[in-house]
């Protein structure tokens, strides 16, 4: 038997090791059907000298290979990001449009829903981060268009066809009341970009909120007497934190208190990334104004950080390398954590019967060198023999 063998969605690959998410398997073969997992058995002959593990999920993604969602909300866009990003591991994402007008909104969701129908490869929602947050705390979001909750966009919110929903608020201006209505049309609310005090944060989770988006960035910050958005989401064993783990973001002590502080299990990775994820460029344009790549750092005109370059892979590397975490649970960040907090952790997240053939071969190094997305190649360094 060849190391792999495959043809479209049905399939198998040998490999020296295999995480499942929960624990590691050495010289395994695991096969596919239709872009399901059927089984993972003891390799009969030759196997892959590098790591399988589940596709990367990313909550988080505004762009990626050049194009920015919010400038360009159409399926070519959907198509680029999901193409660069693949690139990186990353199997499923949830397109992020930014603060912006109804209409800018509404087109994201159309363009979604027709990914979606369209089984476009690795879009699996839509994160709507904005418009309604705290202008002290917008950081690069467009202040002219940060509003209230209206009709106009509970509209858009209470939509079926757009797959996982997940919308970031600050909470002091979004009441209780309308976050448990936001939960009832389905989506997932999380907090951010917010000054709120911490018996605000405290009243949201109550209401139904269920994590924080970019832990540290832009939310109030925990002091000794008030705990702000920060302590709150520290000491909350039940939310989930989202955080950026690029060098940039935070100090590597901020983020090892946080992974020291927040239960096992809660916390996971997300890019935050713009559109030079996958290219060269050094500039682009957002709202008027540009964003200046120096290195792997993102800033607008002002020097204020505007997302970043990261990729899912780079985000998992530095986890394991600067913050000395286990690869086991760096890739859990990755993988089935970002899937528990979306609720869709009966199929994706896991290497296991029945479960999507979403895959990435990493090498020592945790490179990628070959993703699959329902069993179906969608990346490779070179062909598997």
């Amino acid at each position: 038997m060849t190391a792999a063998k495959q043809n479209l969605t049905t399939g198998s690959i040998a490999v020296a090791r295999l995480f499942d998410g929960d624990t590691w398997h050495y010289n395994v073969e695991l096969s596919w059907q239709q872009g399901i997992i059927t089984g993972i058995r003891p390799a009969a002959g030759a196997v892959h000298a590098g790591a399988l593990a589940s596709g990367f999920i990313d909550l988080q993604v505004n762009g990626g290979g050049g194009v920015l969602f919010n400038t360009a909300p159409d399926l070519a866009t959907l198509q680029i990001m999901a193409k660069a990003h693949a690139c990186f591991g990353t199997t499923a994402m949830l397109p992020t449009v930014i603060t912006d007008s109804v209409s800018v909104m509404q087109q994201a969701a159309d363009v979604v829903a027709q990914a979606i129908a369209a089984k476009l490869p690795g879009i699996i929602g839509l994160h709507f981060e904005g418009p309604h947050l705290s202008v002290p705390k917008k950081g690069v979001h467009p202040a002219c268009h940060i509003r209230p909750l209206t009709d106009s966009e509970m509209a858009i919110y209470q939509r079926n066809d757009i797959g996982i929903k997940l919308i970031t608020v600050a909470p002091e201006n979004v009441t209780p009341a309308q976050i448990k209505q936001l939960t009832e049309a389905g989506m997932q609310v999380w907090l951010g970009h917010s000054d709120a005090d911490a018996a605000t944060v405290e009243l949201a989770l109550a209401a139904g909120a269920r994590g924080f988006t970019h832990l540290y960035n832009a939310m109030s910050p925990l002091t000794s007497r008030e705990p702000g958005m920060v302590g709150v989401a520290l000491t909350d064993a039940d939310s989930w934190c989202g955080i950026i783990l690029d060098g940039q973001h935070l100090h590597p002590i901020a983020a090892k208190l946080a992974l020291a502080a927040k239960p096992k299990g809660k916390m996971l990775l997300v890019t935050d990334a713009m559109s030079p994820v996958g290219t060269t460029d050094c500039e682009f344009a957002f709202f008027g104004g540009k964003v200046i790549r120096q290195g792997n750092k993102l800033t607008n005109e002002t020097g204020a950080l505007a997302g970043s370059v990261l990729d899912m892979a780079s985000a998992v590397r530095y986890t394991i390398q600067a913050l000395a975490v286990e690869p086991d649970e760096a890739l859990r960040m990755a993988t089935l954590y970002p899937a528990e907090a979306l609720g869709c952790a009966d199929r994706y997240g896991r290497l296991r019967q029945g479960y999507r053939a979403d895959m990435v071969l990493l090498d020592e190094q945790f490179q990628v060198q070959h993703n699959w997305i329902a069993g179906s190649t969608v990346y490779q360094v070179r062909p598997l023999e």
